[in-house]
């Protein structure tokens, strides 16, 4: 009994996170309990274990607090960050020219999605004590699961590139295809908050006004990896806390609806009618 093929597919994940981003020079995942999920191919054994150890202490502590959401340690030469997301902590060690925006972004989108499109496969198959599948059509399903998350991440470069390169060059718009950005799902909580009703960005929503000739934007479509959509209305972020960090605020019910949480990547498009 063992977990190999879904330690495996995650090992993929995080040396796909490393092709993306170079400046990550190590990186690897472990349980609440201690145990190593995976590990990228450049990181040893030895030394996964030896940081685990010595985070064991400050992660028992900060329980009296609720837990540790993340940690960043900076060093002469880099930086160490632990982030908890998912029931799992995830550890990477970048150089210090890395940039640690775009290094947070990637792996707040990554990791979570591919967790959750590994708990499709098999709903516990992330808490050890279960067979590697054996069955054509479970091996079918953990061979789309990698194939989801090299499209992901390609995407995601994709994405990546288009910002750097936005300033050097204008796109015409298409009118024919709505533009579609990828956006970290964020709670959107309180007594007056209508249920169908998200917020993003002040300055995508000015974007796809411009590209339309400053047409409003009243309404938007948003897709999941799953295949899943809604339609709903859209209205700026309140607050600076949220802004240029690529944020889509939903009302808990519409995320569960469309079987998404906190965390999770989603696509958004405007509605033009």
């Amino acid at each position: 009994m063992d977990n190999e093929v879904y330690s495996f597919a995650l090992k993929n994940t995080l040396d796909e996170i490393r092709n993306l981003c170079p400046d990550i020079t190590n990186t690897f995942m472990f349980a609440e309990d201690g145990e190593i999920i995976a590990r990228e191919e450049n990181t040893p054994e030895k030394t996964t274990v030896r940081v685990v150890d010595a985070l064991d202490s400050i992660l028992e502590k900060a329980e009296a607090i609720g837990g540790i959401e993340g940690i960043t340690l900076e060093g002469y030469n880099g930086r160490v960050n632990v982030s908890h997301m998912n029931g799992f902590y995830l550890v990477l060690v970048t150089s210090k020219k890395a940039d640690a925006n775009y290094v947070n972004t990637i792996t707040r989108v990554l990791i979570p999605t591919v967790l959750k499109l590994l708990e499709k496969i098999h709903p516990t198959s992330l808490n050890g004590n279960l067979p590697s599948p054996k069955t054509e059509s479970e091996n079918s399903r953990v061979k789309e699961f990698e194939e989801t998350v090299k499209k992901l991440v390609k995407e995601t470069e994709v994405e990546k590139t288009k910002e750097t390169i936005q300033p050097q060059i204008k796109l015409e718009p298409s009118l024919s295809e709505p533009p579609v950005n990828q956006l970290i799902v964020e709670n959107l909580g309180g007594l007056l908050v209508p249920s169908d009703t998200v917020r993003i960005d002040n300055e995508i929503l000015s974007q796809w006004e411009e590209t339309y000739e400053g047409k409003k934007i009243g309404e938007v479509e948003i897709g999941t990896f799953d295949g899943k959509t809604a339609r709903c209305k859209v209205k700026p972020i309140k607050g600076s806390k949220y802004e240029g960090k690529g944020i889509i605020q939903m009302p808990e019910k519409m995320q569960l609806d469309l079987e998404i949480r906190k965390g999770e990547l989603v696509r958004v498009k405007p509605i033009i009618e």
